[in-house]
């Protein structure tokens, strides 16, 4: 007979059953067989199991142990104390029956006066040993009873210090503790010995161990004025608050030695309208779901801007202003645009304030808005400034001088975006004779595309400082390149382009459109960017572009387009060696 494998039988469930098959260690550690040749970083981790193992049952048989013997001390301990009380019945039948043995066992006395003193000397022990064991447990007993006091002293001294601080918000007068009557003799001394009163007071208060602290609480003592009071004496003293807070900023405030207040003579607060209110009128912040950035937006006025006084030898004109905010850790954006008076919907914006909490790592952004078309922007990184997003409240200042707008934030110069438009040029406040008035502050609800923006405002002022601006060393947007390119332009609002051949049609519409303004040869550069809404037009001549700007805005979107910092360089460069070689042509050609 044949014993060799069935040849009906699958190989699949051979080699399952084989795989099924488990080694288990002395460990407890466990692995299927198929597994094998183990590599030898399994089997060091196999060892590592084994090792932990081998401890905890070292650890538990440790733990055993131990309970054991805490088992058997409280057994001896239990034995003890029921010999004890079993002692003394016991003494008494060996006396009676020493009484009763007859005269002729005078012979044994000896050994039972010996055994006797063993027995006394026992029973000293154990006597010893217990009243040792109740000072012991007196002793616990006495220390968890004084804690227990201290802690419902001190639960109840700090209720009543919150019962007096309630009455102090409420107006309602703090019941003090009589005073004891003392003659005009006693002054000196008493004056002499105010630091050991204050001495006193720390010790009753802060010593565990003060019998006086732990049974009735600390005693509340009127000190005297170690200096000259700091205010009118005819007005009422400060309110416990404002002890408590030890000069901290209120987050709806400023900081005093900002000396922006309400009162300040060279500026005013522009919100809230009543600042003294502040503490309790809600904070303005952007509606949860707005239509568009101007739906539920707040515009101030900044009235008294006059352009000509923004240098240091002017004392005229309001030049400064103060934002106190809270932007939550979760907000990813929010904003600010400053305009002059035709702003035409604030397409047209001098000053854009944007940080910006969770693009590139975080990163303030300053920009201004000619004709709905944002000009280059210099983005700040916010690791390298003051923490604006997470905080209680942030202060803003925006310094408005000759050379731009300087941004502070936290009293720390940060970034500064140089004036793109001329602040004189009478097209800014409507009217040819005209060159000063007032500009408008705007807190957007929304970004361009409808996206909330979320923090909070809590007061605005505006009005005149000196410059803040010490060292330019390392500021963002110093000395930028932002001048309009003479002669290229920028077309927008066009269809966004997904292929090549889109693109080379466009490129083809664009050439055919502005030929008239190539110059002789009527050829224009044209740039098409994929995946975007804009070109780029270079004419021949500034002049041409000019021409091109007027007549084909009914049919595209067009403006001057920007210089970038490079091309800025480059035309610097051309125009040195125009010098150089004294030949006068253009130098503004675009790379």
């Amino acid at each position: 007979m044949s014993h060799g494998r069935d040849p009906t039988e699958d190989p699949a469930a051979d080699d399952d059953r084989r795989n099924a098959i488990v080694v288990t260690l002395p460990s407890g550690a466990s692995y299927p067989r198929f597994l094998e040749p183990l590599t030898s970083q399994e089997l060091s981790l196999l060892d590592a199991y084994a090792v932990v193992k081998s401890y905890e049952r070292e650890a538990a048989r440790i733990k055993a142990e131990e309970a054991k013997r805490r088992l058997e001390e409280a057994d001896e301990r239990y034995r003890a104390k029921v010999r004890e009380r079993e002692g003394g019945g016991q003494e008494e039948k060996e006396q009676e029956e020493a009484a009763r043995r007859p005269d002729d066992d005078d012979d044994e006395e000896p050994q039972d006066a010996s055994d006797d003193d063993d027995d006394d000397e026992e029973g000293r022990r154990r006597r010893l040993q217990r009243e040792s064991e109740l000072s012991q447990l007196r002793r616990d007993v006495a220390a968890a009873k004084e804690a227990k006091d201290r802690q419902e002293a001190e639960k109840r001294t700090a209720k009543q210090k919150e019962e007096a601080m309630r009455k102090e918000l409420l107006g309602e007068s703090v019941s003090a503790p009589p005073k004891r009557p003392r003659d005009s003799d006693d002054d000196d001394h008493d004056h002499d010995s105010d630091e050991d009163d204050d001495e006193d007071d720390e010790r009753g208060f802060f010593d565990d161990d003060a019998p006086a602290f732990a049974a009735t609480g600390p005693s509340i003592k009127k000190k005297r004025l170690r200096e000259p009071s700091s205010w009118d004496e005819s007005k009422p003293a400060p309110s416990l608050i404002a002890n408590i807070g030890g000069g901290i900023t209120p987050p709806h405030d400023f900081s005093k030695k900002l000396g922006m207040s309400n009162a300040s003579l060279d500026g005013t607060v522009l919100f809230p309208k009543h600042a003294a209110a502040a503490a309790v009128q809600q904070p303005w912040q952007p509606p949860p779901k707005p239509r568009d950035f101007l739906d539920g937006c707040l515009e101030l006025e900044l009235y008294d801007f006059d352009p000509a006084s923004l240098s240091e030898s002017h004392t005229a004109g309001n030049n400064t202003l103060a934002i106190k905010f809270h932007a939550p850790d979760e907000s990813a954006r929010f904003s600010i645009n400053i305009a002059a008076p035709r702003h035409d919907d604030y397409n047209n914006i001098l000053f854009h304030f944007n940080p910006r909490h969770f693009q590139r790592g975080g990163q303030l952004v300053i920009n201004d808005r000619k004709e709905s078309m944002w000009g280059n922007d210099i983005a700040v990184p916010l690791s390298t400034m003051p923490l604006m997003f997470g905080k209680v409240s942030c202060t803003l200042i925006i310094q408005i001088n000759e050379e731009g707008f300087d941004v502070f934030v936290e009293d720390k110069h940060c970034a500064r975006l140089e004036h793109r438009t001329d602040l004189t040029h009478s097209a800014l406040w409507g009217d040819n004779n005209k060159r000063k008035g007032s500009l408008f502050l705007q807190f957007p609800s929304s970004d361009d595309y409808g996206n909330p923006e979320n923090w909070r405002v809590f007061r605005v002022w505006w009005g005149r400082k000196a410059g803040m601006a010490k060292s330019l060393e390392g500021v963002a947007g110093v000395q930028s390149y932002s001048a309009v390119h003479p002669k290229k332009l920028f077309v927008s609002g066009l269809a966004k382009l997904k292929t090549d051949p889109e693109v080379d049609l466009r490129r083809a519409e664009l050439e055919r459109a502005f030929r008239k303004y190539g110059g002789p040869s009527g050829a224009v550069a044209v740039v098409v960017p994929k995946d975007s809404t804009f070109a780029f037009v270079e004419c021949h001549s500034e002049q041409l572009a000019d021409l091109a700007v007027r007549e084909m805005g009914e049919r595209y979107r067009v403006n001057k387009a920007r210089r970038t910092k490079h091309e800025a360089l480059m035309e610097e460069r051309a125009a040195k060696e125009v010098l150089e070689r004294g030949n006068a042509k253009e130098s503004t050609e675009w790379d």
